[in-house]
């Protein structure tokens, strides 16, 4: 098999549904304390009544929206790719431009293993492990393609001495 049947893979803040959906999130709260007047915010009886609630959601609402729009327009990425020069598995998160960030590489014959935890309510994670054992800084599940399972299986096609670890 050659090298380039384990794609590269980027993925940007500008790109990532999670900053859209951040976004739209902070628009909505900050539209709705927009249009909400304080001072009518009390139920009929006038027993309930929060009036700071309306500027509190509407500030909230902004500071989201700022937050992700700072986010992408800043454009952090992350990835990884095979080193064509080298053969070194690359990955990096937090990256802004051509360099900066968080970054590691290694040679996938040092590779031991590759971890992969399910996880019910969230995202599996993901975990790289030398030879040695230790685990390998930043590289995590946003690093690499969904679904991971058929990464790993690319990358141990290439290395079989990978080890695969599913944990349900």
């Amino acid at each position: 098999m050659s090298r380039t049947a384990i794609p590269s893979y980027r993925r940007s803040a500008r790109t990532d549904w999670r900053m859209w959906l951040l976004l739209g999130f902070g628009l909505v709260f900050f539209w709705a304390g927009s249009t909400v007047d304080p001072a009518e915010n009390c139920s009929d009886d006038g027993r309930e009544c929060a009036p700071w609630l309306v500027p509190l959601a509407q500030g909230f609402g902004a500071l989201v929206a700022l937050g992700a729009a700072l986010n992408m327009l800043a454009n952090p990425n992350r990835g990884s790719l095979l080193d064509p020069e080298t053969g070194d598995l690359v990955w990096w998160q937090g990256r802004i431009g051509n360099s900066g960030g968080d970054e590691g590489r290694i040679h996938p014959s040092r590779i031991g293993k590759l971890r992969i935890v399910r996880q019910d309510e969230s995202a599996d994670a993901v975990h790289l492990y030398d030879r040695e054992g230790n685990r390998l800084f930043w590289f995590s599940e946003e690093v690499i393609p969904w679904p991971h399972d058929r990464w790993a299986a690319q990358l141990a096609a290439h290395w079989p001495h990978i080890e695969i670890e599913r944990i349900d």
